[in-house]
């Protein structure tokens, strides 16, 4: 029998290279080392919350042991989209943690990632890592520079002690492209480079029990780009925490806890109006969660204190925004059995919108913006979870919210019409501004998580969110739906391992341009098209890697292999069919 389930699966990942497609954006993926508890305070890319942490896991008495796991870079840096996804399989269990890898392919592509660690006495571990990857772009698609690359430069040190563990990690990167995605002019020869250049510095100590101060995690960030644009940003949040009370004799547990936050961001730009903002924002969230079994109820709420300063070249005086906001944090699950967990809730947030997150949604923003915070005021959801007999995992969930100052991306013209083309690098109608709107949002969510053998798994999932706004007709370069399905496949007593991934999203409105020569002198008129569309993609990503011997093996990466030269955003077409090979020495 498995050896027909095991067949049925290899032709399953041959046919799905020809029914599916890969990258939702072309994104650089390094294959990086990271210690998996340092969470980095990360923010989230949407006001709605996809992901529930509640009720929150009840950590060991002892010590635990903790792997050293790839995460990919982009986690923390989202690279121009005119890269390729690394999908460079990952074998599990490895205890070799240090590793060299080198690789090249078409269109100029060069790979280089090391990664070295190294444990000492007194349970300390400390590590240096590298990562690199260029291309010479589409010179067969624009006339002008569309080379790109991404350096990655970091050291970390954890330590495990007798009642916590500690990390510290410092991380610098350098992204380096072009303006590149030029539709409504034709020059020839332009200088069209950005870039931008940061500097991280993360701690975390968290404590192996949940008795009184659970954890606290320190994140700073300070970001510079070549038009002098400069952002520095510092988090602090402390996690106090009571678990494990019983109620009597009712077998009902309860968990108390409460997290206290800090963040500033100040944030200045050197051009056009010349922003700058200035936020500091409190946050408490407190919560009780009542437990019995799988089955618990969470009640909660969030209080946030915001102190906002705003000023440009335009305004007449500095606009100030203080403001205490308060949001609700209730869930609740009903576990019928494993397979079936029924649970709903509602909660909101607020999120601060920071020049760095812009540029991980889309490097291609015009360096000056408007900064402003997107108020999720509430979130409501229901859904149905389960894991049926440790095979099939799926989670199903449908909400409905309401936000205020939602956040996308809408494209800019020419910032002056003067007739030449002597313009700098962002004033070609080739970048993007933030702007806001008032509205609901409705979404459908879904993932699933096969495993018919050992050597097998596979996962899917597709997300459908509809925005309705208060005065844009329809919100810019957001897909209605998106969808991806993967596997991984080990072969040959684990020492081939074959992947594939396949990304789906549909088609998106945005605004555009169409720019001609009138008058005498002769100007520029544009002419805004509001209801421009952007094409769909279906994409493709397969990856092989092979160990010939413990300490070395060959990879091989196949990016886009249907070749669709699709468009992340207006102009902005992305690498064709990519093959890169490389090898890996690991130590």
């Amino acid at each position: 029998m498995n050896r027909k389930i095991q067949l049925l699966s290899i032709i399953f990942l041959g046919f799905s290279s020809v029914a599916f497609s890969q990258i939702k954006e072309e994104k650089l993926i390094l294959n990086k080392k990271r210690e998996p508890e340092v969470k980095k305070i990360e923010k989230k890319k949407t006001s709605v919350e996809t992901i529930k942490n509640y009720p929150p896991e009840e950590k060991s008495q002892n010590p635990v042991k903790y792997n050293i796991t790839d995460v990919p870079a982009v986690s923390d840096f989202k690279t121009s989209t005119i890269q390729g996804q690394d999908v460079t399989p990952k074998f599990e269990g490895s205890a070799q943690n240090n590793y060299i890898q080198f690789g090249m392919g078409n269109y100029g592509k060069i790979l280089g990632d090391a990664n070295i660690s190294k444990t000492l006495e007194n349970k300390f571990e400390v590590g240096l890592d590298a990562h690199f990857l260029s291309t010479q772009g589409l010179k067969k698609e624009y006339p002008w520079d569309s080379k790109q690359s991404s350096t990655t430069l970091g050291a970390f040190l954890n330590s495990y002690g007798d009642k916590g563990k500690f990390n510290v990690n410092a991380e610098y990167g350098l992204n380096s492209y072009n303006y590149y995605g030029i539709y409504a002019l034709q020059p020839e020869d332009v200088d069209l480079d950005q870039r931008v250049n940061q500097f991280k510095v993360n701690g975390y100590y968290d404590f192996y029990s949940n008795e009184i101060l659970n954890d606290v995690r320190v994140k700073s960030s300070f970001l510079k780009d070549h038009f002098d644009a400069q952002e520095n940003q510092v988090s602090i949040l402390a996690n106090f925490s009571k678990h494990g009370v019983e109620i009597g004799k009712s077998g009902i547990n309860l968990n108390a806890d409460l997290g206290v936050g800090l963040e500033t961001v100040k944030t200045d730009f050197a051009i056009r109006d010349k922003n700058s903002a200035d936020f500091f924002n409190t946050n408490l969230t407190p919560k009780v969660t009542f437990r019995k079994g799988d089955s618990y109820l969470m009640l909660g709420s969030q209080f946030a204190f915001l102190n906002a300063k705003n000023t440009n070249d335009l305004m007449a005086e500095q606009l100030k925004n203080n403001k205490t906001y308060w949001f609700p944090q209730v869930e609740f699950q009903l576990a019928a059995a494993n397979g079936f967990k029924f649970y709903g809730g509602v909660d909101g947030g607020l999120k601060l919108n920071t020049y760095a997150d812009l540029l991980q949604q889309n490097p291609f923003v015009l360096s000056d913006q408007y900064l402003k915070p997107t108020e999720t005021k509430y979130h409501f959801y229901v859904g149905l979870r389960g894991d049926i007999e440790e095979t099939f995992k799926y989670d199903v969930s449908a909400g409905y919210g309401k936000m205020r100052d939602i956040m996308f991306f809408k494209a800019n013209g020419l910032f002056d019409n003067d007739y030449t083309l002597n313009r700098s690098a962002y004033n070609f109608a080739n970048t993007f501004s933030a702007v806001y709107d008032d509205g609901n949002v409705g979404d459908i969510k879904g993932s699933v998580q096969y495993f018919p053998l050992a050597n097998l798994v596979l996962d899917g999932e597709v997300k459908f969110m509809k925005f309705d706004l208060k005065n844009y007709e329809h919100i810019y370069n957001v897909p209605l739906v998106t969808a991806s399905i993967g596997a991984k496949y080990t072969m040959l007593d684990q020492k081939l391992l074959l992947g594939f991934k396949g990304i789906f999203a549909s088609d998106r409105t945005t605004n555009s341009f169409v720019i001609e020569g009138v008058g005498s002198p002769m100007l520029y008129q544009s002419t805004e098209d509001t209801n421009d569309k952007v094409g769909g993609y279906a994409d493709l990503n397969l990856s092989a890697e092979y160990k010939i011997h413990k300490n070395f093996s060959i990879f091989a990466l196949g990016n886009n292999l249907l070749s669709s030269k699709y468009q992340t955003y207006k102009g902005y077409k992305v690498l064709g069919a990519q093959v890169l090979g490389g090898v890996k020495i690991t130590f």
